[in-house]
């Protein structure tokens, strides 16, 4: 029985098709979480949107494609063709969707064409096939030449385990069942330290990195998305709001694996007509909450927006490091850093502990440091020290205050999140819980990271018992 080594890519499936015929929804049934957006609108999926699925042991890399019109001149559907021809020349197995419910196109017809060029195995799936007595109806597709076609519903799961019994065919099995994903853990309280002394990360160094890249529409995300991975990952245009998807791209860069997730610009809400741009805003949230690290980007040629400021907060509701980038700063004559630096301040009074990074993703100046800054932020955010360091912090420290502070404790990562134990009657002032803030990112290097300190109160019993 074939096992699959560890280090041997896994096999790669691409899904294809022309526009609105279902390949998002089947992609979203085999990797079995909504990662495509899926919507009546045609055209919403743009670029390739990538997954790993297990079907009987046997692992291997979904890949859904924009909808393909082979002879469409038009700028960004020609960039989606371009971006599936991408995705076909690594193809292990080909799954061309049709829609059985509708006539045959000639743009069904032209993309066969192109697919039996390619010489590789491809699988008819005709799909909204969701009744017995629609079955038949795949007949008619057999004129397209491909030996192996099947039935299948989609969005009610119908015929697509047999489907993928036969896309899985010659695939080796995983050397062992899946480890869980840490990432569907919670983290402990904290509460238990280790041995008193040093403080003590508790990530795992192999663990990937995610990394989700949020902004304005057409402030160069995708862009930068390119340059980071080094080859033309995601369609860029002038037109803004080309990017849809979250758009996923692993990136080994010395020793670590960077996961970056491109995301839709984020609109304000009264621009947000088109059901795919709302959805998009929904996925571009979800990115977030999923990342370790959020990469802000505010465009030089415009300058700092209001609404720069709103999509930045997003991230910082979610307690998530941020680094604030600054892209395009080469197409500004003379530009000032220091007082584009002062007015970012100005407008993102909540983020004064985010580095600012000043890049040009389209020539690619300044874009290799943003690895070790993402680093730092991620090991920062994931950083623990232990109660006995934190505490002979608290006895060094000299506060201008009648509060006391018993003890403090971390309680959790991600944000790192601290316990103080006080006496008295008042919480903490804000003046004096800012002060503290400052002191625990100077002392123990979670410069870049959002901190979070909550206060127990110990109230003293009448007459001084207790």
């Amino acid at each position: 029985m074939s096992r699959i080594p560890s280090d041997v890519r896994l096999p790669s499936v691409v899904i294809v098709g022309r526009p609105n015929v279902g390949k998002s929804t089947l992609f979203n049934t085999i990797i079995g979480q909504r990662k495509s957006i899926v919507g009546d609108e045609p055209g919403i999926t743009r670029d390739r949107i990538y997954g790993e699925a297990t079907y009987q042991r046997k692992p291997f890399e979904l890949i859904d494609t924009g909808g393909i019109i082979p002879n469409d001149a038009e700028l960004i559907p020609a960039n989606i063709l371009k971006q599936a021809q991408t995705a076909l020349e690594e193809a292990d197995q080909i799954i061309f969707v049709i829609d059985g419910r509708t006539e045959i196109t000639s743009a069904d017809r032209d993309l066969a064409i192109m697919l039996r060029k390619l010489g590789k195995p491809v699988t008819l799936a005709v799909n909204k096939i969701d009744v017995p007595k629609r079955a038949n109806l795949t007949d008619q597709f057999h004129e397209f030449g491909f030996r192996h076609v099947a039935a299948v519903s989609a969005e009610h799961r119908l015929g697509v385990g047999e489907l993928l019994e036969h896309i899985t065919e010659g695939f080796p099995e995983m050397d062992e069942e899946p480890e869980p994903d840490p990432d569907n853990f919670e983290e402990g309280d904290g509460t238990e330290d280790g041995a008193e002394g040093e403080s003590v990360p508790v990530h795992e160094p192999a663990r990937p990195v995610r990394v989700s890249i949020i902004g304005r529409p057409n402030v160069g995300k995708s862009t930068l998305l390119n340059a980071l991975a080094g080859e033309e990952r995601v369609i860029v245009t002038p037109i803004a709001g080309t990017t849809r998807d979250a758009v996923d791209e692993t990136v080994i860069r010395g020793g670590r694996e960077f996961v970056f997730v491109d995301t839709a610009g984020i609109r304000r809400k009264g621009k947000t007509h088109l059901m795919a741009e709302k959805l998009s805003v929904v996925m571009a949230r979800r990115s977030i909450r999923m990342a370790h690290v959020v990469v802000v980007i505010i465009e030089a040629v415009e300058g700092v927006t209001a609404q720069d400021a709103t999509i930045a907060g997003y991230a910082h509701e979610a307690g998530r490091p941020v680094i604030l980038v600054v892209n395009k700063v080469d197409a500004v004559p003379n530009f000032n850093r220091k007082d584009f630096e002062e007015s970012v301040r100005d407008q993102m009074k909540f983020l004064e502990f985010a580095p600012i990074h000043f890049i040009s993703a389209k020539s690619g100046r300044g874009v290799s440091k943003l690895f070790e800054m993402i680093r730092h932020s991620y090991d920062a955010a994931t950083h623990r020290v232990t109660t006995g360091e934190l505490n002979r912090f608290v006895e060094l420290l000299h506060t201008e205050t009648d509060v006391k502070i018993k003890y403090i404790t971390q309680a959790g990562i991600r944000p790192p999140t601290f316990i103080l134990f006080t006496e008295g009657y008042k919480p903490l002032h804000f003046s004096t819980e800012r002060f503290l803030v400052n002191q625990l990112r100077k002392r123990f290097g979670f410069e870049g990271v959002p901190l979070v300190l909550k206060t127990k109160v110990r109230k003293p019993t009448p007459g001084g018992q207790r």
